[in-house]
């Protein structure tokens, strides 16, 4: 005789069978599409023909691609490193026994809950027309030109607001590292005469690496994946300086008639950034290790 299901399979298959149809249909088929079109000369509509592997080819001798590449790279690099830095001071802070911590916990945590676009339209009026009136009323020469619209520095501003936005969640994930330290460690340190900074490297940087890994991981990948400030600051300007591989994808790809080409770009980054995010793992798996 056949057994019959008990409620609680029933119930983990009704949660889990419309989760999973719509991931195959939001995620895994749209990449699986996407995939098959990297192989065509599809423009987004009509009709198409099948090019092999010269989109891939050409991905590497077109120079926008390879300038959005080299730009995408330096904003992750540098917003990585900033983020990082940034939160782990603010953790450091947040977790020392100061007067209205939880009010401060709650006020920096402000801007990860607010969209990308709105924040970035925020600031692009900010750059734009209060910096610059600050700059003219008190006599400051470098202020007075919005940095939005230099094509040497506007990927600065870019920078300035996704680190800003990207600083919350990051230091949430640093204080509940700094949680698990036990405090018995802190006070036998104490006791064998350890100064402030040899009680963090040696004690509780050790001791919060997972965490450390997990929020390199995170960062480079929403860094490297950057779009909503490029949208709302500069549109991928000025001179196409701030042109992220992601933002190139979009524009060129949705409204430039080249959906295949722009597919097979889609596809060689996402293979990036799985790589990345791999050596990361390992690397930091090993300094795990190696504690």
């Amino acid at each position: 005789m056949k057994k019959k299901m008990s409620n609680r399979t029933k119930t983990y298959l009704f949660i889990l069978v419309p989760a999973l149809i719509l991931f195959v249909m939001f995620n895994t088929w749209p990449m699986i599409n996407g995939l098959i079109y990297s192989f065509t000369n599809y423009k987004g509509y009509g009709k198409f023909d099948w090019v092999g592997l010269r989109n891939y080819a050409d991905l590497f001798q077109d120079g926008r691609v390879l300038k959005s590449y080299l730009f995408t790279f330096k904003y992750a690099i540098c917003g990585t490193i900033l983020v990082n830095v940034l939160s782990l001071l603010m953790a450091l802070a947040l977790n020392a026994k100061i007067r209205f911590k939880s009010a401060l916990r709650g006020i920096y945590f402000v801007p990860n809950i607010l969209g990308g676009l709105v924040i970035g339209y925020i600031f692009s009026f900010f750059f734009t027309y209060i910096l610059p009136y600050i700059g003219v009323a008190w006599n400051i020469e470098w202020l007075q030109n919005s940095i939005l619209a230099s094509p040497a520095y506007a990927w600065i501003g870019v920078l300035i607001v996704g680190v800003w936005q990207a600083v919350a969640m990051t230091t949430i994930i640093y204080i509940s590292g700094l949680q698990t330290v036990p405090e018995d460690v802190y006070e036998a340190s104490r006791v064998d005469g350890a100064s402030k900074w040899t009680e963090f490297w040696k004690v509780t940087f050790p001791l919060i690496i997972p965490f450390i890994s997990i929020n390199f991981v995170l960062t480079t990948k929403n860094f490297l994946m950057v779009f909503d400030q490029i949208m709302s600051l500069t549109n991928g300007g000025p001179a196409q300086s701030t042109e992220s591989i992601s933002f190139l994808i979009y524009r060129n790809g949705l409204d430039g008639g080249q959906f295949g080409f722009q597919s097979a770009n889609a596809f060689v980054f996402f293979l990036v950034i799985v790589i990345i995010s791999v050596i990361q793992q390992v690397i930091t798996g090993k300094k795990e290790e190696q504690l």
